[in-house]
């Protein structure tokens, strides 16, 4: 089993605001004291179940975003939250396609999966779950972690979606080009299709992608088991998983 997945650690250089307190064994003794009518002095030591008090984004760590969190709607209906997806989607084949030659902000094209796919020789099939490796988790404690990933165009990610891919998902910080390139672009000529274009392939077809995963250096190309099964967060437009690889030996 292989963890492809990133810690929630607040010295990670993620730009989505999150924190962690830390809650001590005392601590946990003078809260279960006042739960339940006792004293700190009633435990061994004074000592109770250490914790841990988080404030987060369901879009921090390594996570899957739902086709809410695209659009309202999706292929003409309501988009479907986080806790309404097949489960299904989230325990497939996996597949790696690595794209670490390619420079930071570079997006990927039809003609750039096709070609990786070919020198693998492999073809997709549906519900395969699909990975992009550029090794930005490699500098995930850099600050500019959010700005070296490699981005999925519109046109790539419509691709895989008519291929039957349900649940796609990189290395990166964010499936779309780094925020900076999208904006940049889009102030030197501002049109439609510019930002987050890959996202709002949503509206159309529907779709979840996974950000911010770990160690695909790891895994051969495909044939490995992946599971990513999402946090069941009520109405939520994402949801945090430990993603792991299953390679049999």
């Amino acid at each position: 089993m292989v963890d492809i997945s990133v810690p929630i650690d607040k010295e990670l250089k993620d730009p989505l605001p999150f924190s962690i307190r830390y809650e001590s064994h005392d601590e946990g003794a003078e809260l279960a004291a006042k739960l339940y009518g006792l004293q700190p002095e009633d435990f061994p030591e004074r000592k109770w179940g250490a914790g841990e008090s988080l404030s987060l984004t369901s879009h921090a760590g390594t996570h899957v975003d739902a086709p809410w969190h695209y659009w309202p709607t999706s292929e003409g209906k309501p988009s479907r939250t986080i806790d309404e997806l097949p489960l299904e989607w989230f325990y497939s084949d996996g597949v790696v396609l690595n794209f670490t030659d390619k420079p930071p902000g570079y997006e990927l094209t039809v003609s750039d999966l096709e070609q990786k796919l070919a020198q693998m020789e492999y073809e997709l099939k549906p519900y395969d779950i699909v990975m992009i490796r550029c090794d930005a988790d490699k500098k995930m404690y850099q600050e500019n972690y959010a700005q070296i990933h490699v981005g999925v165009s519109a046109d790539a990610t419509r691709w895989l979606i008519e291929k039957g891919i349900k649940v796609m998902g990189t290395d990166g910080w964010g499936w779309d080009t780094p925020f900076y390139v999208q904006a940049e672009d889009y102030k030197s000529n501002p049109r439609p299709g510019v930002l987050w274009a890959a996202h709002f392939v949503g509206r159309e077809k529907e779709y979840c992608q996974i950000e911010k995963l770990a160690n695909l250096d790891q895994l051969p190309p495909y044939g490995f088991k992946v599971s990513v099964f999402p946090v069941k967060i009520k109405g939520g437009s994402a949801g945090w998983t430990r993603a792991v690889a299953i390679v049999e030996e």
